[in-house]
């Protein structure tokens, strides 16, 4: 094989590869943009531009670089026209991207907007220049190639200086719009460019070296042609024609691939918030098959009489390709598997429920899972708030050692609706957290997900947030479930225990202390009848102190009590009896509507929510005034109707932290928030240290439209 052979072989194999990579990268922008917005089309179109050259240029290459005629008819006119387009449409595209139209005030505007018209103009100059130059290729000769020499000013080609000059300004212009681009709108816009910075400059660095080399060509050509023919390619073509249309070639592929990084790994032109980790495997996908496709046509063109062993390989290349594409299928529908595997796991709640002292439910185990295995995160922090927050339990962290923040008042407030997939948190106040993801669910906002940097640096997927959003919801939903049921059995238990404990001690007393103490009675008035003896009298009198003390002694019940006050006639008597002298001041704030209501309260739901509100009220005095005795503590109960039944138990006393929370309020809260729980309601505690604690107790108006009994 002689070295022409060789070197047509491989300007075709570059172009296939060019036209391949340009195609997909720009159907791909096209399909997978949210919007399909004129920078889009424009970003798009391009590429296929790009590949429509390439496409014509290996149709050159297969007929033969002597066919002079193939060049002039099929390359020269669309060359000059993408040659045009290609440049001015790079820097249009890094200025739509980088915000130069969306803020007209902005710095990168005014920097802008005058060279952006003088690269307009100058690109129209050079296509007029072409236009002239377009009837030099038919009066071509080998013994004079002097295609950019005329027009000129004084012996200098215009269109050789002019074409050279404005690709290096469109590169160079763009080149400064990524590096001081407008602030993005969109979320993750600011990361995504910063990662997206060095692949993009890198393309841009790439067309620069191919605006200098075409330019290099052009001037050597139009200041050399009564040389070139002792430099001539054997089929008659300039030798730098030749080397520079494949040196061209390959920096135009090592671009393309540079902008493919930037496009799915960041999701730069197609408006996606996420980047989508199929996307990226796709393009890899695309990079191999363009690569063995190239070879295989280049190597068909250069071995003589080879063309249909050439299609037999691409044949074999394909067939090969789709073996290895569904095999990484089947790999990944493993992997997903075996990351799956800790969440559809069953976590033996039942067991756990039926087995007195069993521990609670573990969910750090498919916790860590998610974060090290699925998503990759350095630290993850699961938090849940709201009426959930009570029953889920503390803070989940990965790693184990890592410590949650305590104040998330800042992230709750920007979780607004639940089509807010993520925002962008500041690591030094939550402890390392970059990401926030909201978790919802029917019942509003029940948790946050804090993610730190990925192990790798790279940006989390769309794919990966989705599930990271699915899993947390579902962890904190399970676990205030498995929580409940927990404490409800273990409730049962108690009383059940106690109930015992109540007839036992009962029977007893009865059988080894009352009875006997009536059969005494008993003979001693049979003895005495005829004398009415005090000693009977105080024998009986103790009989009765017996039987009271023993009533006393059992659990009385709250309903006959809320059924003649109602449920704020006893909360009041609770705090004008029980806990008379606890608070310096006592507030109330009635909403009449809201008290029409409580009076409709079934009974058992009532119940549970005078036991509740009286917990909340008994913590208050026993905690309020921490160790400061002499402290004023006040009081304030406020009940009012928002989206439901709305009770509020409010003191300005020592405060609390989240860490002390469960110190602090021992197994009550617990128990309460679970009978909140079972009647549809909740509770949510917040707290300041230093200035006040709030206690929330909230019950949708179905609890009351549909009582448990």
């Amino acid at each position: 094989m002689t070295t022409p052979g060789i070197v047509e072989a491989a300007i075709l194999a570059v172009s296939i590869i060019n036209v391949i990579l340009m195609v997909w990268l720009g159907l791909t922008v096209l399909f997978n943009a949210e919007r399909p917005r004129w920078g889009v089309w424009l970003t798009s179109g391009a590429l296929l531009a790009g590949g429509a050259f390439f496409l014509a240029q290996a149709v050159v290459v297969e007929r033969g670089l002597g066919s002079v005629s193939a060049a002039m008819y099929l390359q020269w006119p669309m060359g000059w026209f993408i040659g045009m387009v290609l440049p001015l449409a790079w820097y249009a595209t890094m200025l739509w991207y980088a915000g130069f139209w969306q803020n007209r005030e902005a710095p990168l505007h005014k920097r802008h907007r005058n060279w952006l018209a003088i690269t307009v103009v100058l690109a129209a100059v050079v296509l007029v220049l072409a236009l002239m130059a377009a009837s030099y290729p038919v009066s071509w000769t080998i013994e004079r190639f002097e295609p950019f020499a005329r027009p000129a000013i004084g012996g200098v080609p215009i269109l050789a200086v002019a074409y050279p000059a404005f690709i290096f300004l469109c590169i160079v212009l763009s080149l400064d719009v990524l590096r001081r681009p407008a602030p993005s709108q969109r979320l993750m816009g600011d990361l995504a460019r910063r990662r997206a910075r060095p692949w993009l400059m890198a393309t841009s660095m790439g067309l620069l070296l191919v605006s200098c080399l075409v330019g290099v060509i052009m001037i050597a050509i139009a200041f050399g042609h009564p040389t070139l023919p002792a430099r001539t390619w054997p089929s008659g073509i300039p030798l730098a024609v030749v080397w520079g249309d494949l040196i061209v070639s390959l920096l135009v592929a090592m671009s393309i691939v540079s902008l493919g990084q930037a496009i799915v790994a960041y999701e730069i032109f197609t408006g996606k918030t996420l980047p989508r980790h199929g996307l990226r495997r796709h393009w890899d996908y695309t990079v191999i098959l363009a690569a063995g496709y190239g070879a295989v046509m280049g190597w068909s063109v250069a071995i003589e009489s080879a063309p249909f062993y050439g299609l037999l390989l691409a044949a074999l290349l394909i067939a090969s390709l789709y073996a290895l594409f569904n095999w990484r299928s089947y790999i990944e529908r493993d992997r997903y598997i075996h990351h799956l595997r800790p969440f559809v796991a069953s976590p033996r709640v039942y067991d756990a429920l039926l087995q007195p002292g069993a521990p609670e439910l573990d969910a750090a185990g498919p916790f860590r899972a998610l974060c090290a295995e699925v998503l990759g995160s350095r630290l993850a922090y699961l938090v849940a708030v709201g009426p959930l927050s009570s029953l889920a339990g503390p803070p989940l962290a990965h790693p184990q050692t890592a410590s949650a923040p305590n104040d998330l008042s800042k992230i709750i407030t920007q979780c607004d609706s639940p089509e807010t997939m993520c925002f962008p948190a500041d690591p030094a106040i939550y402890a390392g957290a970059t990401w926030a993801v909201p978790l919802w669910s029917e019942r509003g906002l029940i948790g946050v997900l804090l993610l730190g940097e990925k192990a790798d640096g790279g940006l989390y997927t769309q794919e990966e947030m989705e599930i990271a959003r699915a899993s947390g919801e579902r962890l904190i939903d399970t676990l205030a479930c498995a929580r409940m049921a927990q404490r409800l059995m273990a409730m049962q238990r108690e009383r059940l225990a106690q109930s015992q404990v109540v007839d036992r001690r009962a029977r007893r007393v009865l059988h080894d202390e009352v009875l006997p103490e009536l059969h005494a009675a008993m003979l001693a008035v049979r003895e005495e009848q005829d004398n009415a003896g005090s000693g009977i009298v105080d024998r009986l009198a103790d009989v009765h102190h017996q039987l009271s003390d023993l009533l006393r002694q059992m659990s009385p019940s709250a309903g006959s009590e809320i059924v003649q006050l109602g449920l704020m006639g006893a909360l009041r008597r609770v705090l004008e009896d029980e806990l008379a002298e606890a608070f310096d001041e006592v507030t109330w704030e009635l909403d009449p509507r809201a008290e029409e209501k409580v009076q409709a309260l079934p009974v058992l739901t009532a119940e549970v929510l005078f036991y509740a509100a009286r917990e909340a009220i008994r913590n208050a005095s026993r905690h309020g005034r921490g160790d400061d005795t002499a402290r004023l503590l006040r009081l304030k109960v406020t009940v009012a109707l928002r989206d439901g039944l709305e009770m509020i138990i409010e003191d300005d006393g020592v405060g609390f932290s989240a860490v002390q929370r469960d110190s602090a309020t021992g197994q009550g809260m617990a128990l309460h928030s679970t009978m909140m729980a079972v009647i549809g309601g909740g509770w949510v505690t917040d707290s300041l240290p230093g200035s006040f604690t709030r206690v929330t107790l909230s019950l949708p108006e179905n609890g009351w439209q549909h009582p448990t009994q």
